[in-house]
C-alpha cells in the first residue's frame, strides 16, 4: 500500500490561555476516540500536529483511499466530528488567504533535500 504525505497550516487566536487548553485537548489522553476513529477511517494512515506561536503546522500520511472531498463528505454525516469541529472553531482562525469558511489550508512544498 503505498501512502504520500500532505501538509496544511492553520492558526490560532492569538491568546495563551486558548492554545494552551487547544494542546491540552490535542493530548493524547485528551482526543476524542471518535476524532481518531473518523481520522483513520478516512484513509488518513498518521498525523502530526507542530506549533509555533499560534500558527499549526499538520503533516498527515495518507493511502490511496484518501482524498479531501471524501474526508469532508464523511465529515458532514458525523454528528461527534462536527461538535469537535465547532469546539475548535472557539480556538482556531483562518490564516491569511483562506476562503470564507476555510481554516485548514493546504501548504505548497517548495524544497526537497531527498528527491525519489
Amino acid at each position: 500500500m503505498s501512502s504520500k504525505k500532505l501538509c496544511y497550516a492553520c492558526d490560532l487566536i492569538d491568546n495563551p490561555e486558548l492554545i494552551e487548553l487547544y494542546k491540552h485537548y490535542h493530548s493524547k489522553d485528551s482526543t476524542w476516540p471518535e476524532i481518531t476513529k473518523s481520522i483513520k477511517d478516512s484513509g488518513i494512515v498518521d498525523m502530526e500536529i507542530y506549533i509555533l506561536a499560534n500558527r499549526l503546522f499538520m503533516i498527515m500520511e495518507v493511502d490511496e483511499t484518501f482524498t479531501p472531498e471524501r474526508k469532508q463528505k464523511m465529515d458532514a454525516v458525523n454528528p461527534k466530528v462536527q461538535e469537535w469541529e465547532n469546539l475548535m472553531w472557539e480556538f482556531q482562525q483562518a490564516p491569511p488567504g483562506a476562503k470564507d469558511g476555510e481554516k485548514w489550508m493546504e501548504m505548497e512544498q517548495i524544497f526537497r533535500l531527498n528527491h525519489d
